[in-house]
């Protein structure tokens, strides 16, 4: 399966698409982590990120990295059709992992074992994507929850995809006690959730929703009573603390962050029970109180 070759830390492209950055650096970024022989993460909606990742591509060729890719569609064509272009853009031939963004009917079938996940196997078994995460929120969490239990992502679904870091955890609450008890693995969103958490906390618009401020405000305190120097390695062992958790994903347009991500996915010792189960009953809370409730697309 694609997921036992993954990187413990994934490069998020989201800067590379910032075009308040030079270009030329955002090509040395995209450089300099095809040389880390580490996946990335990538959508076509992040910019202009697929030009600066072609343009990288064309330099290094034989460095080209493993990648994750959004993808949606309603049925095997649009899937296929999608993918394709979006290679095309890149300039490259297959997908290693295809982040499945499916709602709707495609997703029903797909919890039934329906055509959707004949269509899956046949996408994957022709080699063109070669493997599928599934992606949830919270509002979405009731028919992964269903195909999980059925038994139908068995075999299909290298892993869950979501946000996952001290502040959000975005498989809603049955979701995520079905996904640890299969111990179902999952590819961890966000890692330190937009930035260090005191500044989420005390700089006024930093978060980008109330709702992160808030919850930072509730966070710092237990970061700060860790002792653990910086917010990246609280949030990097935190991810790790769930045995099932295979990657972190993380973006950045510092080289320097970049080496700060890399550095605390070497060696990861998992934070305490005691931290663990404090955040778990915010978590928990959060999931219920506020997240499942959200509209979508607002957090």
């Amino acid at each position: 399966m694609m997921i036992d070759k993954l990187s413990q830390y994934v490069y998020g492209t989201t800067r590379l698409g910032d075009e308040s950055l030079a270009e030329q650096t955002r090509i040395e970024t995209a450089l300099h982590v095809m040389n880390q022989n580490i996946w990335i993460h990538t959508c076509h909606k992040y910019g202009n990120s697929f030009e600066i990742l072609r343009k990288a591509f064309q330099q290094e060729p034989n460095k080209i990295p493993h990648i994750i890719m959004k993808i949606w569609g309603n049925t095997k064509q649009e899937l296929v059709d999608g993918v394709q272009e979006n290679l095309e853009a890149l300039g490259v031939k297959s997908l290693d992992m295809g982040q499945l963004c499916i709602g709707g009917e495609f997703a029903e079938s797909l919890a039934k074992g329906g055509e959707a996940l004949q269509a899956l196997h046949e996408i994957r078994d022709s080699g063109f994507i070669k493997s599928f995460a599934y992606e949830v929120f919270p509002w979405t969490s009731e028919t992964p929850l269903q195909a999980l239990r059925n038994g139908n992502l068995d075999g299909i679904i290298d892993a869950f995809i979501f946000y996952l870091n001290p502040l959000q955890r975005f498989a809603a609450n049955e979701l995520w006690n079905e996904i640890q008890k299969q111990q179902f693995p999952i590819i961890a969103l966000r890692t330190v959730s937009g930035g260090p958490v005191h500044k989420l906390r005390d700089i006024p618009g930093f978060a980008w929703v109330p709702y992160l401020q808030e919850r930072a405000g509730e966070v710092a305190p237990i970061f700060e009573k860790s002792n653990i120097d910086t917010w990246t390695e609280f949030c990097v062992r935190y991810a790790f603390s769930f045995l099932n958790v295979k990657a972190t994903v993380g973006s950045s347009g510092s080289i320097e962050r970049i080496q700060d991500f890399l550095k605390h996915t070497r060696d990861i010792k998992p934070l305490s029970q005691e931290i663990m189960n404090k955040i778990g009953s915010l978590q928990y809370h959060w999931s219920d109180t506020v997240d499942i409730h959200a509209e979508p697309w607002t957090m």
